[in-house]
């Protein structure tokens, strides 16, 4: 049994399984569309499977429809559960929608779907490609389209001969055919043909097509005997040709080449044209043609040549003055101008002067009276015409003044405002004999009104009186009545007078140190006008202003001081006559804003020591001796290469402090300064050295005290130590000295051997024994021991090896001990009868007693004589007394 919805299921399967046949047909329509190019029998056959599929279609819907409804009523038992697609009601069934689709496919499968392509488009030339000219030629377009289900397909051919259409035809055969018949050469070219069909079209390949030959043309002439430079017609043409084509004319003479004397174009075949020949004689004419074609020009050959006869044309005139080619101005003469034995009609006469037609005439004769006057000198030129023929003949008339042209002049020729003139009306040149003088006048006009009747006009320069000044001269001769002139025009404007001028420096500002420009300049005056400026150490300098709105501008050099624009002049003037103005430049310090650029700078401390201790406040102040407030100030520390400080004031000086110094503030410092002028000025280095703070000294100086003290201690005690040491193994021992020789000599020590033993200064050269004791000596040393006992001592003597350099010792031992008694003179004395021998160490010649330390030490004078064995002597008391001072330790 099926489950609920399985009537649903089932029916969407046999709707896929029996649909089948109608995408079979939809692939085939694919195919069918991607290969435009098959041939009628397979369009055919699709035509046929289209139909079959569509009756396949239909019959499967209806058994379909049976099918579903009865599968559903055996699972459900009842119809209620048959699909919504399958049941009647107010919406369409599916089925019958699935019905109707199938219909219209059958439908348009029985009607077929219209298609076309075209195959192939020919194009011929009959009867060959090459033909001679004359020779007709069809030129045939052939089309060849494939199609289905159309009839009578509408055909659109179009023919171009070089690309410009020459046939154009619709229909519905597939072929059409343009005759040239009969084919000239200006059919030669490439030929091809388009169709069109619908929204198709395809072109054929190109046909060239060659036809040789060109009709030889024909000249005609409408006149073959005219005259000279009379134009006849001629026209040349080739009937057969086609168009365009381009005529040459040529004349030749006898024994001589063609020349061409015209080219003409034109569109047809044939050229007519107006000639008219010069050299009288005989000639002959001919004409040939040229054909453009895209392939290159072709020429034809020459026609048959005409001989042409040129004729003289005897229709020169003859010319007379009367009464005479010379008279006076205001004589009545008579220009008589005729063509002597002409047969001719229609001849035209014309007499003329300088370009200009006094008289035209009709016929063989002309008669031409006037007036003479001054200005009809020249020549005379009667000209003779018939037809396009001119012929002419020449006569000079001149005409002598009686008086000549007068001359307007005014004075002062240069004229201002306020200033008066005179007018005077100047005949230069005259004929006294022909006039009478005395009845001469003059009339005076301003802009073509008359002022007045005198000899002379005057006036005073205003802008009013401006304007055109002339005058006329009124001569009475008894050839002529009256005779007038007038000059020529006369402009005259006042000028007006330079006002003084202003100097100015260009931009309103002023540099010092730098170049600069001056304006020198002016509100009134008639140009052009003159400016000269006048400088310090300065050659003068012009400047001309010929038009409006023009400057006299100066380029000047630099100055360095303000007070040297007083020294600057300028001088304005446009009259040669007249003074200049003057303008000192000693109000440009008021009008003028002077920079000073700045002086170098100066960069002191505070203070000014070169050094500071640590913790103090160091100030920089950087100043300038000159300049244009206001000043720019900046501090740089050349160490850290930073800026330290930037400061703008009007004042001339400015500082900046280092609060707190410590040892990085040391080192080089600089400033700078500058100010509007933007010339940067650089002071000298100063070197600051950071000294420690007082109480680091301080510190350093107790450190360096106590270290002293304890060094001090240290050594007391270590000599305080020595001494008990040697006090100790003296105690118990005995002064004996015992000795290699019988021969007794007294034992010296100086300072030298002591040394070793640490010695004190006191000591310094002095001897333990001395050979020579004086009574004082041995009186203090006396006085100076009472307090001891009389004692037996001991002296422990170390040796060394004997030097080379030195005296050789006698006899001696590693240690001697030497055993003495101290008498009450302090005198030692020999103990128990004991020989005691003295080792001789100091040399007995260069001693001297010093009496300088209590005169009673005696000490060596020569210090290069010691003993060889080095001395070490040590004394105490033998009972534990009192140790000596410093040195006999």
């Amino acid at each position: 049994m099926l489950p609920k919805g399985g009537c649903e299921i089932k029916f969407h399967l046999i709707v896929y399984v029996f649909s089948s046949p109608a995408q079979l047909y939809k692939d085939r329509r694919r195919k069918e569309t991607s290969l435009p190019e098959q041939p009628r029998l397979i369009r055919q056959e699709t035509h046929t499977l289209c139909c079959s599929v569509a009756l396949r279609s239909i019959f499967h819907t209806l058994v379909l429809s049976s099918l579903v409804r009865h599968l559903c009523f055996l699972t459900t038992g009842s119809g209620s559960n048959i699909p919504p697609s399958l049941r009647m009601g107010s919406r369409l069934p599916g089925l019958l929608l699935l019905l109707l689709a199938d219909l219209l496919l059958f439908w348009r499968c029985v009607r077929g779907e219209s298609s076309f392509i075209i195959d192939t488009v020919g194009l011929t030339v009959q009867p060959q490609n090459q033909v001679q000219s004359g020779t007709p030629v069809i030129i045939r377009c052939q089309v060849s389209v494939s199609f289905s289900n159309i009839s009578h397909l509408l055909h659109h051919f179009e023919i171009t001969q070089d690309g410009v259409p020459i046939h154009v035809s619709d229909t519905t055969e597939d072929s059409v055919s343009y005759g040239l018949n009969p084919a000239r050469a200006a059919d030669s070219g490439s030929y091809e043909c388009r169709v069109t069909v619908k929204d198709k079209s395809k072109a054929s390949y190109s046909q060239k097509l060659d036809v040789s030959g060109l009709q030889t043309p024909t000249l005609q002439l409408n006149n073959a005997s005219p005259y000279e430079n009379e134009e006849f017609k001629a026209s040349c043409s080739a009937p057969e040709e086609k168009g365009p084509l381009i005529f040459s004319f040529y004349q030749r003479f006898m024994g001589g080449e063609p020349l061409r004397i015209k080219r003409v174009s034109r569109t047809g075949n044939s050229s007519e044209i107006a000639l008219s020949l010069k050299h009288i004689g005989d000639c002959f004419l001919s004409c040939d043609y040229e054909i453009p074609l895209v392939s290159g020009t072709r020429r034809s050959n020459s026609s048959k040549e005409i001989q042409v006869l040129v004729q003289v044309l005897h229709i020169t005139p003859v010319m007379n003055i009367l009464p005479s080619s010379t008279v006076l101005e205001g004589e009545v003469v008579e220009v008589h101008c005729r063509v002597v034995n002409s047969f001719l009609r229609n001849v035209e006469l014309f007499l003329l002067w300088k370009k200009h037609i006094l008289r035209e005439q009709k016929g063989s004769a002309l008669v031409h009276r006037f007036k003479t006057q001054a200005d009809n000198s020249g020549e005379l030129i009667c000209k003779a015409q018939w037809g396009n023929v001119q012929k002419e003949s020449y006569k000079t008339l001149t005409v002598k003044e009686i008086f000549s042209k007068p001359k307007l002049s005014v004075q002062p020729t240069e004229l201002f405002e306020g200033d008066n003139f005179v007018l005077r009306c100047i005949i230069s040149v005259y004929l006294p004999d022909k006039m009478e003088v005395n009845r001469t006048q003059y009339i005076y006009y301003k802009d073509g009104k008359k002022l007045n009747s005198s000899e002379t006009y005057s006036s005073v320069g205003h802008p009013k009186n401006n304007g055109n000044y002339s005058c006329e001269a009124r001569v009475y001769s008894p050839l002529v009545d009256q005779l007038f002139k007038s000059s020529q025009s006369l402009l005259i404007t006042a000028k007006v007078l330079v006002s003084q001028p202003v100097l100015s420096v260009v931009g309103g500002t002023l540099w010092l140190g730098k170049p600069f420009q001056l304006l020198c300049h002016s509100d009134k005056g008639t140009l052009p006008i003159t400016y000269v400026l006048f400088g310090p150490d300065n050659l003068p300098e012009h400047r001309v202003v010929r038009e409006s709105g023009e400057k006299a501008i100066f380029n000047l050099p630099p100055i360095y001081k303000s007070s040297d624009l007083n020294s600057f002049l300028c001088h304005a003037r446009n009259s040669q006559h007249k003074p200049p103005t003057i303008s000192s430049g000693e109000h440009l310090r008021h009008s003028t804003l002077v920079i000073e650029p700045v002086s170098k700078p100066l960069l002191t401390t505070h203070p000014n020591t070169g050094s500071i201790s640590e913790g103090q406040t160091l100030s920089l102040v950087c100043s300038v001796q000159r300049g244009s407030p206001p000043f720019n100030f900046t501090w740089y520390h050349m160490e850290t290469g930073s800026v330290l400080a930037s400061l703008s004031t009007n004042k001339p000086e400015s500082s900046h402090s280092i609060h707190d110094v410590k040892a990085k503030h040391g080192g080089r410092y600089y400033c700078e300064s500058t100010n509007a002028a933007d010339e940067i000025k650089k002071s000298t280095f100063v070197q600051i050295a950071v000294n420690w703070a007082i109480w680091k000294k301080a510190l350093i100086v107790i450190f360096c005290l106590l270290l002293l003290l304890t060094v001090i201690l240290v050594v007391a005690f270590k000599k305080r130590l020595l001494c008990k040491k040697k006090r100790s193994m003296s105690i118990g021992n005995k002064l004996s000295v015992r000795t290699a020789s019988t021969k007794p000599e007294r034992l010296s020590l100086t300072q030298t051997e002591v040394a070793v033993a640490n010695a004190t200064p006191s000591m310094m050269g002095k001897s333990v024994w001395s050979d020579h004791v004086s009574g004082s000596e041995s009186d203090d040393q006396n006085s100076s021991i009472t307090h001891e006992k009389q004692e037996t001592q001991y002296t422990e003597v170390q040796t060394r090896d004997p030097d080379p350099n030195r005296a050789p010792v006698k006899q001696g031992t590693d240690t001697v001990y030497s055993q003495v008694r101290l008498s009450q003179q302090g005198v030692p004395e020999v103990v128990d009868g004991v020989s005691v021998e003295y080792a001789q160490l100091n040399h007995d010649n260069g001693q001297h007693c010093d009496n300088s330390n209590n005169g009673d030490h005696c000490t060596e004078t020569d210090h290069v004589a010691e003993a060889d064995n080095s001395v070490s002597v040590n004394t105490g008391d033998q009972d534990g007394g009192v140790c000596d001072s410093p040195p006999d330790c």
